[in-house]
């Protein structure tokens, strides 16, 4: 056992620090801050949910931030240890150390800061740098970046810097780029006199990585690989009351990697968005078209934490467990159609439809596509694509479906104390295309979910979820209690069944603790196999069963 508290001393280590920073005092407009994460699994060997025996006994990610913020430098670190990380993450992860380090000057609206940062243009078709810890991702740049925002209607960057991927920092490769947006509103009197905002944007992002020789295993022949890949992004954004459009396009230039088989086509993304929203309603249609658009700081490195851009999700991002089952991931390097509606209402209070508290209705649509994507007349060197131009596809052409997602739900309050939810969910799912094999799973799901406030600091939530398919591992079932203490406690226990297919329990218990600044969660239980998403980046994880202990703490 001695080697488990070993483990468990190195992450509470870092607990320790954090507690003590925080009593430091603020003065003279310097302020400390920062938080401490950290989550543990004791896991357990379990056949029936084919779990791969796991050597360790007990695995962790434990995070730690500090920063220093004061009227003209601000300055941090964060502190990272995964040298036995929790189930799912690529094997590259493992590890410990300082990855993330900077400091920044601030004066009169101009900023300049050194170390690691995080940046996105406009939409992030042609960057996007950020920390996703459920999806280990963490793509951070180690540069400089200089930020402009004294000129009345101008926001300017200026950056360049080597992208992080887990725990090292490419010496091959160097990414710039420049970012300036116009706020016309300051520039236009009309558009002030109309309380009307127009917002004029554009970017420019410069990989540049080290000039190779990409060789077919067996043959002579060789892709000579470029020096520069140039990517280019222009948008506008128009605000008037209620109302709100957003039109963007990005061109990446000729970037062959694995993602498009060493390839020389360019890759574009275009994207209109409209929306409206005032009190009781609210709507928005999106709509996106994309093409070759994997952009990555070195053209070997797989994984998501090696992609400079990301590519916006426009499938619903479900929180209800098996309305969640089946997530599906942009497909930026083929390419996509996609087309998003979202509509909201409220009935008023003491209308037939609204009854005495009123009531709310939500109906979502989610509409993906492939592209009609055909190969060259010619091909490379052994029928491959190497060299070549890549697919063609006509502009509005369709290839298969990948997705499609039509919710509507229901919230519904009967009483002071008793409030119901409802949702029904009819899904299409591409396995094939998104995870390579299983092909079309077809859905239809329906949430029960219902709250009851006993008094001002007892409520007590229940879910009932049923997922019907004739396809994959079909039906699933799944059912949760959770009762909430105010201010400090929450318990809950829920079961995940496949009542169609092998008939396995994923049973889950847990207390949930909050005092301050802390919070300290327990669980013990079974997680099934499946996808963790995030904004169209997924991340598999194994099952695995055992018992978890989660702590933040934020100062």
């Amino acid at each position: 056992m001695s080697h488990i508290f070993k483990r468990l001393s190195c992450a509470a280590a870092a607990s320790v620090i954090a507690l003590t920073a925080s009593a430091i005092d603020i003065k003279d407009g310097v302020a400390i801050h920062g938080s401490v994460q950290t989550s543990f699994l004791f896991p357990e060997n379990d056949k029936a949910i084919n779990a791969d025996p796991v050597d360790e006994k007990i695995l962790f990610n434990t995070y730690a931030d500090f920063g220093l913020v004061s009227k003209y430098v601000d300055a941090g670190f964060r502190f990272e240890f995964m040298k036995w990380p929790l189930p799912g993450y690529e094997k590259d992860f493992a590890g410990w150390g300082i990855p993330n380090v900077y400091v920044k000057g601030k004066f009169k609206g101009i900023e300049l800061t050194a170390g690691d940062f995080y940046e996105q243009f406009g939409s992030g078709f042609i960057l996007r740098t950020y920390e996703e810890r459920s999806l280990g991702i963490d793509n951070s740049l180690r540069g400089g970046r200089l930020k402009i925002n004294s000129i009345n209607g101008m926001r300017f960057t200026l950056l360049g810097g080597v992208q992080r991927r887990y725990w090292d920092w490419s010496k091959h490769s160097q990414v710039y780029g420049a970012d300036l947006e116009l706020y016309m509103e300051d520039y236009i009197k009309a558009l002030r006199e109309h309380n009307a905002t127009w917002m004029i944007g554009g970017s420019y992002v410069l990989k540049h990585e080290d000039e190779k020789v990409k060789k077919i295993t067996g043959t002579d022949f060789g892709v000579r690989l470029p020096k520069f890949v140039n990517a280019v992004d222009a948008r506008s954004r128009f605000n008037k009351g209620a109302f709100s459009v957003l039109g963007e396009f990005a061109w990446k230039g000729q970037d062959p990697s694995f993602d498009n088989d060493y390839t020389f086509g360019t890759g574009t993304a275009y994207m209109l968005s409209g929306s409206f929203s005032k009190t009781g309603l609210s709507a928005l249609v999106q709509v996106k078209r994309s093409e070759n658009m994997a952009f990555r700081s070195q053209r070997e490195m797989n994984g998501s934490s090696a992609m400079i851009n990301n590519l916006p999700a426009f499938s619903y991002q479900h929180t209800y467990a098996l309305a969640s089952l089946y997530p599906f991931a942009t497909q930026a390097a083929d390419g996509e159609w996609a087309f998003q509606g979202a509509f909201s209402y409220t009935f008023k209070r003491k209308t037939p439809l609204g009854g005495r508290y009123g009531t709310k209705v939500y109906l979502n649509a989610t509409y993906i596509r492939g592209l009609d994507r055909k190969p060259p007349h010619k091909l490379g060197p052994n029928g491959t694509l190497w060299g070549t131009n890549g697919y063609t596809s006509s502009f509005f052409g369709m290839g298969e479906n990948y997705y499609h997602d039509f919710n509507v739900q229901i919230e519904k309050k009967f009483t002071q104390a008793f409030q119901l939810s409802f949702m029904y969910m009819n899904q299409l799912y591409n396995k094939t295309a998104v995870e390579g094999h299983g092909g079309n799973v077809h859905s239809n799901i329906f949430v029960l979910d219902g709250k009851f406030k006993f008094n001002k600091k007892l409520t007590l939530r229940a879910e009932l979820q049923y997922l019907q398919t004739r396809q994959d591992q079909k039906d699933w079932a799944y059912g949760q209690l959770e009762l909430t203490v105010l201010p400090y406690l929450m318990f809950s226990v829920s079961d995940t069944w496949n009542c169609g297919g092998k008939g396995t329990h994923y049973y889950m218990a847990g207390i949930t603790g909050n005092y301050r600044a802390n919070q300290l969660m327990l669980s013990y239980g079974r997680t099934r196999e499946g996808y963790n998403c995030s904004g169209g980046v997924c991340r598999k994880v194994p099952p695995y069963h055992g018992f978890q202990i989660s702590y933040s703490y934020y100062f």
